[in-house]
């Protein structure tokens, strides 16, 4: 599965786009491991290989992480990263409101 497709390129904001929105945020994409717990979920991409947004593993936090680690990780059975297809955006608020 490609995780990033060029019609999802073009409609993730640039980096810092939407900082002033807060909690109030787009989540446009979900990358999640299908043989573990973790999460990426992105609000914005500077167009190459770095988007912001939230990731749950351990913890929720926001932050930074990048395409060619998506790409690279396997999760515990080897399984790659996958883009949930059936993703509706939402506001960050609706998916960690504990962070706000």
């Amino acid at each position: 599965m490609k995780l990033l497709t060029e019609e999802i390129r073009k409609l993730l904001p640039p980096l810092y786009s939407q900082e002033s929105k807060g909690s109030k945020a787009i989540v446009l994409v979900k990358f999640f491991t299908p043989d573990s717990s973790w999460t990426w979920w992105a609000t914005e991409f500077d167009g190459e290989d770095t988007f912001f947004g939230l990731v749950e593993g351990h913890c929720k936090e926001l932050g930074y992480f990048s395409l060619s680690e998506l790409e690279s990780v396997r999760g515990p059975y080897g399984l790659h990263i996958e883009r949930d297809l059936h993703w509706k955006p939402k506001m960050l608020e609706e998916i960690a409101p504990e962070l706000f």
